[in-house]
């Protein structure tokens, strides 16, 4: 293997001891601020791995003057290096993949910690600190091959017990009460601003279940936790691996028909589970399909409905969810104890048809079956008032000039005989509808079909 250049060996080796001292910090016992120190050793890890590749590449990781982009801006006698959020962009560019996502949650986070007391999140982000150093594990294996890899050098961490003494994690939250609401508020606002897809993705939160492990021969003995790599696109494996997830799950659930919809809420009926082929088939709420849209989703369902150029953004749903007391509707939202908010397609067609009565000329038309192309326009034209005078079809993935309207609406007050205006149509860079001349406004129709 060949020899690694000066400057990309020191950062490397810095940024292992410094993933190395951020676990040790995490696993130590009676650690009380075992997120915060992790997190901050981790950007320090990640910061100088970063180094490390740019300078494999020839690259230097410092900042240059403005004013002469030959020299490099100085601080304290030093070139001054790329901060992490810095190496983010120049390493990924305008991609978001869930691994740069859970990095920037992360720096934004430490950002905070750094200058107030950390409230006790240790297991809101435990899958996010996890899929943080599986992550660095990746990168460095890739970049410099795995003998710089950390798995040799950790270990699981031993538990102490399954929970934790309810009278600690009391004291815990009414020490940081007034701090803990700041930075659980950003926490969930950085979720819930991710799209289901990256939200799911193990490289942003790595989840994983701790099964007891009975030995059932000698060598077996040995290992106390297994862990088992699965892949997600294989449907046989993830049957398999559900089955064993639905096995530890409790022996009681809750369900309920309320108005045609499923619940758990306070009214459903407890039911046991059994492995009786007699028994009452009955299912659980699934809230991935009920209610499918994190905020982000939901704001682009919401300006799909909207008239095209409504402005809308995510203050707007925010403040929505108050002053309507949203938090209270089960049909329109739901967050697990764990996850962010997640809101149900009725939602955004609320907001949509609670919108259009603030002007009589739009409605909101919600199909009770679904309907083909072709179908669903004749569908929507049939909808047209008696008192409207024009029509123009926009469909969904399309988009018109702001003339557009304009324009054809003169043409047809100046022309009453005219029957149906048109207009050219770009589809990409390419000019389309231009079969008639350029400089004619009005043609006959035996003229233009003949």
């Amino acid at each position: 293997m060949p020899r690694l250049k000066n400057e990309v060996a020191i950062h490397l080796e810095k940024a292992r001891d410094s993933a190395l001292l951020a676990v040790e910090t995490y696993n130590r016992p009676r650690t009380s601020f075992r997120s915060g120190g992790y997190i901050v050793m981790m950007c320090i890890a990640w910061t100088a791995l970063f180094h490390a590749i740019f300078f494999k590449r020839n690259r230097m990781p410092f900042y240059r003057k403005k004013s002469n982009r030959r020299h490099f801006e100085m601080l304290e006698g030093d070139k001054k290096a790329w901060e992490l959020s810095y190496c983010l962009a120049e390493f990924w560019g305008t991609e978001h993949p869930p691994m740069r996502m859970n990095l920037e949650f992360f720096v934004k986070l430490r950002n905070k910690i750094e200058h107030r007391s950390m409230p006790g999140l240790d297991i809101d982000i435990f899958g996010e600190c996890q899929a943080l150093l599986f992550n660095f594990e990746d990168l460095i294996t890739t970049e410099f091959g795995s003998r710089y890899a950390l798995n040799e050098s950790l270990s699981l961490a031993l538990q102490f017990s399954c929970h934790r003494n309810e009278n600690q994690q009391l004291a815990i939250r009414k020490l940081h009460k007034g701090l803990a609401k700041d930075i659980k508020t950003y926490i969930n606002a950085f979720r819930t601003s991710l799209s289901v897809e990256q939200l799911q993705d193990m490289q942003f939160s790595y989840k994983v279940f701790l099964f007891p492990k009975p030995a059932n021969h000698e060598r077996g003995a040995d290992l106390a936790v297994e862990f088992i790599k699965y892949n997600v696109n294989d449907p046989d494996e993830m049957v398999r691996i559900n089955h064993a997830v639905a096995l530890i799950k409790p022996t009681t659930t809750t369900i309920a028909s309320i108005a045609g919809r499923l619940t758990s809420g306070a009214e459903g009926v407890p039911v046991r589970i059994v492995t009786d082929p007699n028994a009452t088939a009955v299912r659980a709420v699934d809230y991935d399909n009920t209610h499918p849209y994190r905020q982000m989703d939901l704001l682009k369902i919401i300006k799909e409905l909207l008239p095209q150029g409504t402005p809308v953004n995510a203050y707007d749903l925010t403040a929505v969810r108050y002053v309507f007391n949203i938090l209270e509707r089960d049909d329109y939202y739901h967050k697990s104890k764990f996850g962010s908010a997640q809101y149900s397609s009725s939602y955004a067609q609320w907001i949509a048809q609670s919108y259009a009565t603030q002007d009589a000329r739009i409605r909101v038309i919600d199909n009770r079956e679904f309907l083909r192309a072709i179908a669903n326009q004749n569908h929507a034209l049939r909808q047209i008032s008696s008192e409207s005078k024009y029509c123009k079809v926009v469909l969904g993935d399309d988009w018109i000039f702001p003339e557009c309207l304009t324009k054809m609406v003169e043409l047809a007050e100046a022309h009453p005989s005219v029957g149906i205006v048109g207009a050219y149509r770009m589809y990409g860079a390419a000019l389309e509808c231009d079969g008639l001349p350029y400089a004619s406004t009005v043609m006959s129709g035996l003229d233009t079909c003949g």
